[in-house]
């Protein structure tokens, strides 16, 4: 499965700071639940990397 695959799972997300410092990106679906903890340098450069596909995406996606 990639990026560009399309499916049929369905998950939840929740991002927040953990007691010992680090971000956590939390998903959870029907029968998983990944917890996945960053320092918050790498949390940032996670940021600029969603704002970065954000920007792309929107130069792709034209409204109807």
């Amino acid at each position: 499965m990639g990026i560009n695959d399309e499916n049929d799972i369905e998950a939840g997300l929740q991002i927040g700071p953990t007691d010992q410092g680090m971000v956590r990106l939390f998903i959870l679906g029907e029968s998983i639940e990944i917890p996945m903890d960053f320092d918050p340098e790498e949390a940032e450069e996670i940021a600029e990397e969603l704002r970065a596909a954000a920007s792309a995406a929107r130069k792709i996606h034209k409204p109807r």
